[in-house]
Order: C-alpha cells, then structure tokens, then sequence
C-alpha cells in the first residue's frame, strides 16, 4: 500500500480547489480507514465560511462509499472485515450514544478528540483516495446497494459523483418525518437533485405531490418522478389559489429545498392551516416567521437532516424495497477543480 494520495483539498487562503498529494491517514481507535470508491459533490460543500481559517487545506466531501482498507484493534469486533464495501455517514468524533447524538452527531454533548466534526467541513472529507471514519458510521454495502450502487466501479483511482448518491438519505428523511398518510398532499418547493428524489419518496409513499419551482426544466423532470401537479411560481402569479383549490384547501406538508429565502413564503402560501413547513434548504441569513402564526397554529416548522446512522437502516430498507436508484454523472478526482 502506497504510503501518499491525492486528494481534492480547499484552499481557504486562495479559495481554490487544488489536488494535492498528502499522506495516508493511520486509523486510530474506533477508526477504520477506507478506499474510497466513489463522493458525491454536494450544495453543501459551497459553504466554505465552516471550514477552518488555520491556514491548512482541508480535503473535501461529506458523501462517500468505498472498501474497508484496515481495521484499528480497538474495533476489529464490530462485524466488520478488511475488504468489506460500505457506505458512510460524516459526523465523526461524537460519542454515538448521548441524546444529542440521537437528534444530530454534531451536537454530541459526550465528543471525542475536541469535539464533533463534519467530513468535508471541519475535518477531512472524502474525496480522497482514502478516508478515516469511525467504524459507527459504517454501513455494509450489500444492504445498501440500491442508495450506493452507482458508486461501486473498479476504478484505481476514487470517482466523484457529480449528482445525488447518499443525499438520498436526505429526501428520505424530508418526507418521512412529515408523518403524512397514504392519500394526503405533499409539497416540494425547489425541484434541483433533492427535490427531485423526494417526489420518488413521496409517491413510493402513497402521497399526492405538488411541485413548484421556478425553472420550466426542473418541473419537467419531477413530472416525469411522479408529481401530480406542478407550478412556475415566476410565471404564474395565481399558483397559491391553484395549489388550494387543486387540494382541497392546501398541502398537509411543504418541504423546501432551495436555499433562497423566497422559497420559504412560497411553503407558506400553499399549507393548509396548521399544515407541516419542513425545512431542508439552507439560506444564508436566518428565517424569520410571525410568531402569531406558530401559537395560532397557521403552520408547524420542523426540519430534517440525512439522519444518524441508527436511522439510516429504515432510509435504507425503504429505498431497497421500492428500487429508488438516483442518476448519476461521474468524473474523476483530478477534475475536482474544474467542476468546484
């Protein structure tokens, strides 16, 4: 095994994405190291303002799956082999076990080495040709397949997947967590790779799915998921009474996806009262709602992640048993600069 790799790093300094050739990481306790098979690309990775000001480039990706390269002892009891195929989550250094953990790994009241870190953000991500991650966040790719399949090639060296692989996980949760029944109607707002996955989840869930974006080719792609209705909401000023009337009086749920601002008053006007406002999409500055609209119940807010990896099982036996397989372009790591 070589004792170097490449690997796609962010230069804070610079703000460039440069391919760097660094040392292979040593697994320490609760580790395994993983040959990385293939990372997604991700919105999230544009948020460079989380990324350490310390002057070291930081190697980027939060989503990845590989193989199992080595073991540390200290977690060679836990099920797992050299060689195994697995997919992974990307809070590391959380304790897995307090009630923070439980909600999200970052919020870990119990962390490990100074505290969680986020792959890809605050720590070194995936997109190398190998990466450390407690053995915890491990998922054996066999049962995974379906989320993870794209991401299985012979390549030597890792391959970047330039659409959704585990953000699947993501449009799982947004739609689960709705706790919606067979029959009732679910809005999407923002029809990009999220969006899209989620009108799958959502029909495989026996849901009415209404979508609104503002991008004519978005909406033709979400038709072509399953939606049952869908809205440009730029060029058509009337969509929230279309929306009411075409429900009855408004969707149970509206998840929204995009990160723009605007995105979140669009929801608004198309729940129903005392419907589910799920946040997903992450703007820049903070939402802002009447408080008079929570304590009347116009609307519930509640928001979802990709889940931990106790979750993940559920997100997975799902995606499994209805054959939801997301589309996928790839390009190698050398590219990484290009396609940032």
């Amino acid at each position: 095994m070589a004792s170097t790799m490449k690997a796609a790093q962010y230069d804070k300094s610079n703000r460039k994405v440069i391919v760097n050739v660094v040392p292979v990481p040593e697994p320490s306790e609760g580790q395994f190291l993983i040959k990385v098979t293939a990372a997604s690309l991700c919105h999230s990775d544009l948020m460079v303002d989380m990324r350490p000001d310390d002057g070291v480039p930081l190697t980027m990706g939060h989503e990845g799956v590989g193989v199992i390269e080595k073991i540390h002892p200290s977690c060679a009891d836990q099920g797992f082999s050299v060689g195994d195929k697995v997919g992974m989550l990307y809070i590391v250094d959380c304790c897995f076990e307090c009630e923070a953990c439980e909600a999200y790994g970052s919020q870990c009241t119990n962390p490990n080495a100074g505290g969680a870190k986020i792959k890809g953000l605050t720590t070194d991500g995936f997109f190398s040709e190998y990466s450390l991650i407690d053995w915890e966040n491990n998922l054996p790719m066999e049962k995974m397949s379906p989320v993870f399949c794209a991401g299985i090639t012979g390549e030597a060296t890792p391959n970047i997947n330039r659409n959704r692989c585990t953000e699947m996980s993501l449009a799982f949760h947004s739609v689960d967590k709705c706790e919606l029944q067979p029959g009732q109607w679910f809005a999407v707002i923002g029809c990009g790779g999220l969006g899209q996955m989620s009108v799958r989840y959502a029909k495989a869930m026996g849901l009415k799915v209404v979508c609104l974006d503002v991008n004519d080719s978005m909406l033709e792609i979400v038709k072509k998921n399953g939606a049952d209705a869908v809205f440009n909401t730029r060029t058509n000023s009337n969509y929230a009474e279309e929306v009411k009337k075409l429900t009855g009086a408004g969707c149970h749920a509206a998840a929204v996806y995009s990160n723009a601002s605007p995105a979140y008053v669009t929801a608004r006007k198309v729940l129903k009262i005392n419907g589910l406002l799920m946040v997903i999409g992450l703007p820049d500055k903070p939402l802002e709602f009447p408080s008079f609209h929570i304590v009347a119940n116009i609307y519930r807010i509640k928001g979802s992640n990709t889940g931990t990896p106790k979750e993940m099982k559920r997100a997975v036996d799902f995606t499994a048993k209805h054959e939801i397989v997301p589309e996928v372009v790839f390009r190698k790591l050398e590219e990484m600069p290009q396609m940032y």
